[in-house]
């Protein structure tokens, strides 16, 4: 075994220690934890949640390679500490423990205390010594900033009691990242489902037009994202009717069940798309704008539309109209990344159409502030207050990857490679303006391009105090 080797990090927490605590303690920590950069699943668990006790396996992805890790909670203080100790797994030795306390002057100290060693003795340390101690840097420096910021807003609505939030396309982008943060916040989640429902969840059909209506008294919110995936392949007519179905009939499906209820939600977060300005060059755009032409401005008017049982039924709807979410996890992002790694990147058609792009963390805000104000309704444009052109996007990207950003991708290529769907996609581009979010006093995580990639692909410069022993 390696030489045991000592590594923490310590944050500000903006709520007492006890709240830190309860944030962590909830179902959902793990998943909000867990880097987007680094894939890990939960593959079994024995045990309720952070409890003493508690046996978790987890699976590590590195690339190709796939690693097993058991873990075993070991302490738990309610209010102060928990602990957890690698039972078996890619370290010789691993005991992580989690500390809080709250300071004098307001707010909490979290701490992370992480006491571990290296396989293969010290030519272990030797080599991968520097490696380990950058990777638990950019992890606990995500998982601090994951963790306060949860926290602010979680905080920000404190007034307001627990929800019972009911969520279509919750294994999509969006709603996999969505449901932990409101399980964590102290919500309640029941996920639209197609099949078999699980203990908790609502069984829907909407292809046949079917939904457990009587599942969903009760619910006092719902957030709607279910729909085929868009950037998927080429338009092909029997891709472009599934892609409008499942938005627009799923939407109708819905909305005609909530309208049947006893006691309606009170708000529907309902997902749209940037797609209903179409292309409009250099226009800025705001939620009054008209909606534009093609096929995505088309299907994002009808999916608006279906709303209506809901709206007519006194629910106050928000139509969230998508930006390009970024996550290193998945979506937009996370296939761009392979080639702009490997310094194949660049512009693509001209580089000058607009990009309006939001970071994965300001959506999961905007949708939990929706819920909660009631002046939100209506459109909403879920996208940042600094778009840039797409050469600049390809730009920045290659500068946070550092590396070069100088192969482009000529217009005609995208459009023999990818069809219609290459020309709205990524060659049309739209200037779109939060103007709603704004004024309702929404606030940015990452209102830059810079800070959104630096954040999820682990290449922030800010971040706790750390101290290697």
């Amino acid at each position: 075994m390696g030489k045991s080797q000592r590594f923490e990090a310590r944050s500000q927490m903006p709520v007492n220690a006890e709240a830190v605590f309860a944030w962590h303690a909830r179902e959902g920590a793990f998943q909000r934890l867990t880097p987007p950069w680094e894939p890990v699943e939960v593959v079994e668990k024995q045990g309720e949640g952070i409890r003493e006790g508690t046996r978790v396996v987890l699976r590590m992805h590195l690339g190709p390679v796939s690693l097993p890790w058991t873990a075993r909670h070991t302490r738990y203080v309610p209010g102060s500490l928990f602990q957890d100790m690698q039972e078996s797994g890619p370290f010789a030795r691993w005991v992580h423990t989690h500390r809080m306390w709250d300071e004098p002057s307001g707010g909490t100290v979290l701490e992370d205390d992480v006491e571990y060693a290296l396989p293969v003795g010290t030519l272990g340390s030797v080599v991968a010594g520097g490696y380990s101690r950058h990777r638990l840097e950019r992890m606990f420096a995500y998982r601090h900033a994951v963790t306060r910021e949860d926290l602010r807003r979680h905080a920000a609505f404190a007034g307001h009691a627990p929800r019972t939030v009911a969520v279509s396309g919750a294994s999509g982008l969006v709603g996999s990242a969505l449901v932990p943060f409101l399980t964590t916040g102290g919500h309640r989640v029941r996920r639209l489902v197609r099949g078999r429902p699980e203990a908790g969840d609502i069984a829907w059909a909407p292809g046949q037009g079917e939904m457990d209506v009587a599942a969903l008294e009760g619910v006092d919110a719902v957030v709607h994202l279910a729909g085929a995936p868009i950037a998927e392949g080429r338009w092909t007519p029997e891709r472009k009717d599934l892609i409008r179905r499942s938005r627009v009939e799923g939407t109708r499906v819905l909305c005609e069940s909530l309208a049947k209820l006893a006691r309606p939600p009170r708000v529907l977060v309902s997902a749209s798309a940037m797609g209903f300005y179409g292309n409009r060059g250099d226009e800025e755009l705001t939620e009054s704008s008209a909606s534009g032409r093609g096929f995505l401005a088309d299907v994002s008017r009808e999916w608006e539309a279906a709303t209506e049982p809901a709206e007519r039924a006194g629910i106050r709807v928000v139509h969230l109209r998508l930006g390009v979410v970024l996550s290193a996890k998945s979506g937009a992002l996370a296939k761009m990344l392979p080639a702009f790694q490997a310094g194949g990147g660049g512009r693509m058609g001209t580089g000058q159409q607009w990009m309006s792009w939001v970071s994965l963390e300001d959506v999961l805000g905007l949708v939990h502030f929706a819920l909660f104000t009631e002046g939100m309704r209506g459109p909403v444009n879920a996208v940042a207050p600094n778009p840039v052109r797409q050469e600049d996007f390809a730009r920045t990207l290659g500068q946070v990857l550092s590396r070069p950003t100088v192969v482009p991708l000529p217009a005609a290529m995208v459009r023999t490679l990818f069809g219609e769907m290459g020309q709205e996609m990524l060659l049309n581009g739209a200037r779109i303006r939060p103007e709603v979010a704004q004024r309702e006093g929404f606030t940015f995580l990452h209102p830059t391009l810079e800070q959104a990639l630096r954040f999820t692909l682990g290449k922030t410069t800010e971040g706790p105090r750390f101290q290697h022993g």
